[in-house]
């Protein structure tokens, strides 16, 4: 989720650093462990600028999930009507031109790197976005934490490849986390992700076909080989075009 080669280092650095997972969030007792699906958190050292970001504007944009949310509505105010969640966000090109352009969606960004955290509150600061919401941590407590049927959309672009086989169970795209993400989309809502490593995208539409809930919206090559209008490209894509990767898009809807 985080930067692709930062968690490729810290992956094999941290070991089988692990969380504790409860999906119905209900019974501590049956909490099941939770593989971590990103490396380092942080990397060069922050500005003051950055670190200011940081320590002020962030807690005025983070979800306190300590407290119950059995209302989505009462995250959201005018004009957002509906709610996005894009997991892993990167440096955060994609959530902030969706954020300029959608301002009827309050966007939930979750992204562990400090850095892509901070880019995000510059941004979000110079451009005056008022429909950003951030988590700065690992994703899956915030889908526990979510009503059911409550997002809009979804999206998980580019994550972390984890492309040696002893750490393919750190990929985040798994049938656990569909399972996650249908729990909290409303029915008809999309689910969006994206990969440029062909063995992942393999996984990916596995865990989807172990997921009867989403179904793939793809009718031609050209509607998972193309990236529409209304997705903007990101870092980690230019990096794939570079080294001559081909990218797949891929569209999921809710049942």
């Amino acid at each position: 989720q985080a930067g692709r080669q930062a968690g490729r280092r810290a992956g094999r650095r941290a070991g089988g650093q692990a969380f504790r997972m409860d999906e119905d969030d209900e019974n501590d007792e049956e909490i099941a462990l939770e593989l971590r699906s990103f490396g380092r958190k942080r990397g060069r050292k922050l500005s003051p600028r950055q670190d200011g970001l940081l320590t002020g504007l962030l807690p005025q944009l983070s979800l306190d999930l300590s407290k119950p949310l059995t209302d989505p509505a009462t995250l959201l105010a005018p004009p957002c009507r509906e709610l996005w969640l894009e997991i892993g966000f990167g440096g955060g090109e994609h959530l902030v031109w969706q954020a300029a352009h959608n301002p009827q969606a309050l966007i939930i960004g979750c992204e562990p790197f400090v850095e892509g955290v901070v880019k995000v509150l510059g941004a979000i600061e110079t451009q005056g976005l008022g429909n950003v919401r951030l988590r700065g941590d690992d994703a899956r407590p915030l889908l526990r934490w979510l009503p059911p049927a409550s997002v809009d959309r979804c999206f998980i672009l580019f994550p972390d490849p984890w492309p040696k086989k002893r750490h393919v169970k750190r990929r985040l795209v798994s049938e656990p986390t569909l399972r996650m993400l249908c729990r909290v989309m409303k029915p008809g809502a999309e689910l969006r992700i994206a990969t440029d490593i062909g063995d992942y995208a393999r996984t990916m539409m596995i865990a989807q076909r172990k997921t009867p809930e989403l179904a793939w919206q793809a009718r031609s090559p050209a509607d998972w080989r193309v990236r529409p209008a209304d997705w903007p490209p990101t870092r980690y894509e230019a990096k794939a075009i570079a080294a001559g990767r081909k990218r797949y898009y891929l569209s999921f809807r809710r049942a």
